[in-house]
């Protein structure tokens, strides 16, 4: 970092890879399960913070505490909180992914209402906390096929200024990439741009298929294309651009430490690479902590950050009116 520099962790930040359940703050979760006389306690550890024991348990308590969003005004108030934080952290652009399927159960109609409050809250938080946010629509992929599409159906019905993308998580261990192909061409007829999950914990021919078969231009993860170095080219000369989570794969166990993630190693072999949480309270990370640990294990400056940001933002789905804003916002905080 240069003389007279600001640390790293104080930069402003462009974040691609935000799940809208799991950002939720455990207080929130907390408060509403008292209000609905639910019982989670077996969800958090003693000091409030979630407990969960590698990725598919982590699943099951993903989906525990979003049972207690049951309606619109929940997600109005968990947007609201998700985005109070992510600028606390100095992020001006996020792009969150929302499932249909815990707004409304895939039904069409419920699903507006749903987007109704949280656009409401994001466009509160945009006025008052000077953060713009956008919706990619995921379908959950160890829901199945046949649930997928209802969530595409969603996507295709609200695609727009605001809901911009489409994309897959959940298990990579259930099904192919190519079983869920009608809804990527559904989202893609509607105009949204696509990205998904791979190379998380399916290896680097999940990346491929990802690429190849679903035509994505971005990937939710992506690191294990490093496995392979020809996928790595194919990466970098198709223009793919990876939504990388350091902090999550390290807490995941896919690498002991930030020092050991493959991100810089992607990034010298020409790959697109981002930095984002995934999901944030689950994992004890921010974006602040993300830009100081990499910066830490990498000896990354402002100028590297600078970079990745504005990789970042020339790969979110949005409008170029919106781009081209967040661009000078950007350039002068």
């Amino acid at each position: 970092m240069s003389e007279g520099q600001p640390p790293v962790a104080d930069l402003p930040k462009v974040e691609l890879h935000l799940h809208h359940e799991g950002a939720a703050p455990p207080a929130l979760i907390r408060q509403l399960a008292h209000e609905k006389k639910i019982d989670l306690r077996g969800i958090f550890k003693p000091d409030g913070s979630y407990d969960f024991r590698g990725f598919t348990h982590f699943l099951s308590i993903y989906e525990a505490a979003s049972s207690v969003l049951t309606g619109p005004e929940e997600f109005r108030r968990l947007t609201w909180a998700i985005l109070e934080q992510s600028a606390e952290n100095g992020v001006l652009y996020s792009e969150t992914f929302l499932s249909p399927d815990f707004c409304g159960g895939g039904d069409v109609a419920a699903w507006r209402d749903y987007l109704a409050a949280i656009r409401d809250a994001a466009d509160a938080a945009e006025a008052k906390l000077g953060i713009t946010l956008r919706g990619v629509v995921t379908c959950v992929r160890h829901f199945g096929p046949d649930q997928a599409k209802r969530a595409a159906r969603c996507a295709a019905e609200t695609a727009g200024d605001w809901i911009v993308g489409f994309g897959m998580g959940g298990n990579e261990g259930v099904g192919k990439q190519g079983d869920y192909a009608w809804s990527f061409d559904c989202a893609r007829e509607a105009g949204l741009r696509l990205t998904t999950h791979a190379g998380e914990f399916g290896g680097p021919d999940s990346v491929r298929d990802a690429v190849r078969v679903l035509g994505v231009e971005r990937i939710g993860h992506g690191v294990r294309a490093i496995e392979n170095p020809d996928l790595v080219h194919e990466l970098a000369d198709r223009g793919v651009t990876l939504e990388v989570c350091p902090g999550s794969n390290v807490v995941l166990g896919l690498y002991p430490s930030f020092a050991a993630h493959p991100i810089a190693r992607l990034r010298d072999a020409g790959v697109r690479v981002t930095i984002s949480t995934d999901d944030p309270p689950f994992f004890h990370t921010t974006m602040r902590r993300e830009y100081e640990m990499l910066a830490k294990a990498f000896g990354w400056g402002t100028e590297d950050f600078a970079h990745l940001n504005a990789t970042a933002l020339s790969a979110a789905f949005c409008d170029e009116d919106t781009r081209s804003r967040v661009a000078k916002r950007l350039e002068t905080s």
